[in-house]
């Protein structure tokens, strides 16, 4: 009973049920937008927008198991934020798989379905990245939703940039050096998650 004294308890309950809250929202805007820009990306030919749908599946995963996590231990959410980690590496082998066939089988993207839909991908995570922002801080579980987050804002404005360097040249290089930035962000990404997620469970020992 102790840990309940001064009303803790029912603040940490309401806590998690505004966590569940913006879960379930940012978890519903991912689904959508990973069905929708990963067929733009197929249509459109670019490496950089399949990266960013795969990037919003990986998102409405990781959103799925932190609603799981939500009224768990710390234990239990450094292994989540660690399976999160694991996601995003997962994500960034794909691109890696991705930018190497672009460079055997050169093609140019269609800028339009680049431009367009990495447009309104940036709408739909902004959107997220605001709900999201208030538990940033909150705990291991939370502060990995925001990296992905973040992650997804810096990858919709590659696609952008992506599309007008294909439209201005006419080629398709534009598309494949701004998956290669996206990887390296990926890669940087999936460390620091799995790196915090193994100080966590660390402490939690």
């Amino acid at each position: 009973m102790s840990g309940c004294c001064d009303g803790g308890c029912s603040v940490n309950a309401l806590q998690e049920e505004r966590q569940r809250g913006t879960l379930k929202i940012v978890l519903g805007i991912n689904a959508i937008m990973f069905m929708v820009i990963v067929c733009a990306a197929i249509y459109g030919d670019s490496t950089a927008l399949l990266a960013s749908s795969f990037d919003s599946f990986g998102d409405a995963l990781t959103y799925a198991l932190s609603l799981y996590a939500v009224s768990r231990g710390t234990g239990t959410k450094a292994k989540v934020a660690l399976f999160k980690g694991a996601l995003i590496l997962l994500a960034a082998l794909i691109v890696t798989g991705q930018i190497i066939y672009k460079l055997l089988v050169p093609s140019v993207p269609i800028f339009e379905a680049m431009g367009i839909f990495g447009t309104l991908s940036l709408i739909a995570n902004f959107a997220c990245l605001f709900l999201l922002w208030r538990h940033r801080h909150e705990d291991v579980n939370m502060s990995s939703v925001w990296e992905c987050s973040r992650n997804d804002i810096a990858s919709d404005l590659s696609v952008i940039v992506a599309a007008g360097g294909v439209w201005l040249l006419g080629s398709g290089w534009p598309d494949i050096i701004i998956a290669l930035a996206l990887l390296v962000l990926l890669y940087r990404s999936a460390f620091r998650v799995i790196s915090s997620a193994k100080t966590e469970l660390s402490n939690a020992a």
